[in-house]
């Protein structure tokens, strides 16, 4: 039997000084929903309430999936037993895209559940949109290996690969290493490849940037603790 819950993958915001950047229909659909699945409950608490003072949120019932979305499996599909609309809410950005949320979606369809994702800001697309990159042949591989060897070595696959492909290489890493990998790329690949570099989008801050690898080891940037998407094309 087909449930008639409903599943809004929610949008928020990836800097808190851009609520701008969230749709109105955001918040209808939020309202629709009596379950939320966050990735951080205090965040989203607070994201929620940045984007509709109306929203009383001890209304909801409230699951944490950070690091706990295969334990929290059962209590979903639970919820859509019930007939009731789930809204899965990520930190920064979108749902299921390089954060939380995949499980529960692959779980909804099984169930034949409706799934309705919402637009929203994508750090990894309007990095992209932003880049001058190639926008038809791209690939997101996530974070590049901790120590330095594998590091470097991985590098320079998704160089050599970028090369025979022209495909678009969308990289990331935890904001305290930014700079090391930055150190890294630099030393690692060909001069000529181009590298975008993408900053703390959608905020007062916000920095985009694409030059080549030769044109990056003549400029100083400071990247420490900051949220940034790499971006890479060899040419």
């Amino acid at each position: 039997m087909t449930s008639k819950s409903i599943v809004y993958l929610i949008p928020s915001f990836l800097s808190e000084d851009s609520v701008d950047t969230i749709p109105v229909y955001i918040i209808d659909a939020v309202k629709n929903c009596k379950v939320i699945f966050a990735e951080n409950e205090r965040t989203a608490r607070r994201f929620l309430k940045s984007i509709c003072k109306e929203i009383v949120i001890d209304d909801y019932e409230w699951f944490t999936i950070h690091k706990a979305e295969a334990e929290q499996l059962s209590v979903f599909k639970q919820k859509i037993k019930e007939e009731k609309n789930i809204a899965i809410i990520s930190e920064a950005g979108c749902p299921g895209i390089a954060d939380p949320g995949q499980i529960l979606v692959q779980a909804a369809q099984q169930m034949n559940v409706t799934v309705k994702p919402l637009v929203g800001p994508s750090s990894i697309l309007l990095a992209l949109m932003a880049s001058g990159m190639n926008g038809q042949q791209f690939q997101f591989v996530g974070y590049l290996p901790i120590e330095a060897q594998p590091r470097t070595s991985k590098i320079k696959e998704l160089e050599e690969e970028s090369a025979r492909k022209k495909c678009t290489q969308i990289f990331i890493e935890t904001p305290y290493r930014n700079n090391q990998l930055l150190e890294t790329i630099l030393k690692t690949c060909k001069p000529l490849t181009q590298l975008c570099i993408a900053s703390e989008l959608t905020s007062k801050n916000e920095f985009i940037k694409t030059r080549s690898i030769a044109e990056w080891r003549n400029e100083k940037i400071d990247l420490h603790k900051k949220p940034v998407i790499f971006l890479m094309l060899s040419v």
